[in-house]
């Protein structure tokens, strides 16, 4: 078999602080059922959201290089704090190619505001990085308006997705948005789309929502098809593979079934790794 074989037969690394990035694993799923993915969350460090961009830096590379010592073909940073941080950085310090979230989720919102007028939400690391701003900056006629939105990613943790309290959060932080006439919004998180319920109620339904989990998972098949780095199908069957640093292996479990609706057989394995002392 050739070098460019088993490179395609590796699996495809994703990345996240913890459980939001499995909305971007399962949409690369979706799309390319036959890819080995091998999933691993900073659960003894999540969330990133409230942490320097600084010290998100040095935990994000950690795991990516853990993942690339592992002998990914692929690096998907499935987080938006953690792109923020290392983006640049990544694509320079790694031989494999590498997915983030902000750059397509950013692209399919200017494709698809018709007024100009987009809102974003995200954790507060992700809105003060400005790394979504670089994006709409060369639009002069699009308007970029930001919320940092600092408890949606422990209500989603807490599988409290719904509800009347979860209700009153999303109208606090979104109501500025809506009275800025957006037409668009940037769910700037990958935990976020498991609130889109509530979050629609409050924008109502002419307000497009954007989220990064199809939009990478599509920049994931083009990437690897222009690379000739698909994996063949009589290759045999794909594995899932699901690590984390610390913390409660069986709530991640727990979380992962409930947020993605699968059984026990989608969780292949959980592996607990040993990571850097908890900061």
């Amino acid at each position: 078999m050739s070098t460019r074989a088993n490179l395609a037969d590796a699996p495809i690394g994703v990345f996240d602080s913890g459980v939001g990035g499995l909305t971007v694993a399962r949409a690369i799923r979706d799309q390319l059922p036959g890819e080995s993915i091998l999933y691993a969350a900073d659960t003894a460090h999540t969330p990133y959201g409230p942490r320097p961009l600084a010290e998100v830096r040095e935990l994000a590379l950690e795991m990516l290089d853990s993942l690339v010592a592992s002998g990914v073909k692929m690096l998907v940073i499935a987080c938006n704090t953690a792109s923020a941080a290392v983006l640049r950085e990544a694509s320079e310090r790694y031989d494999v190619p590498v997915v983030e979230v902000i750059g397509p989720t950013a692209r399919s919102a200017l494709s698809i505001t018709r007024n100009g007028r987009v809102g974003l939400i995200g954790t507060a690391a992700t809105i003060a990085s400005g790394a979504y701003v670089e994006h709409f900056a060369a639009r002069s006629d699009v308007t970029l308006v930001s919320q940092a939105c600092p408890r949606f990613v422990e209500l989603v943790e807490a599988g409290q997705t719904s509800g009347p309290e979860t209700l009153a959060i999303a109208e606090e932080y979104l109501r500025p948005l809506v009275d800025e006439a957006i037409d668009t919004l940037v769910l700037g998180c990958t935990h976020y789309p498991f609130l889109r319920g509530a979050l629609r109620q409050v924008v109502g339904p002419d307000v497009a929502l954007v989220s990064s989990d199809i939009e990478t998972a599509n920049l994931v098949f083009e990437r690897l098809t222009e690379l000739g780095l698909l994996r063949d199908s009589a290759a045999g069957a794909p594995t899932i593979r699901y690590e984390t640093t610390g913390g409660n292996t069986s709530e991640f479990v727990r979380l992962a079934r409930r947020m993605l609706g699968i059984g026990g057989d989608s969780l292949e394995a959980v592996i607990h790794t040993h990571h850097s002392e908890e900061t």
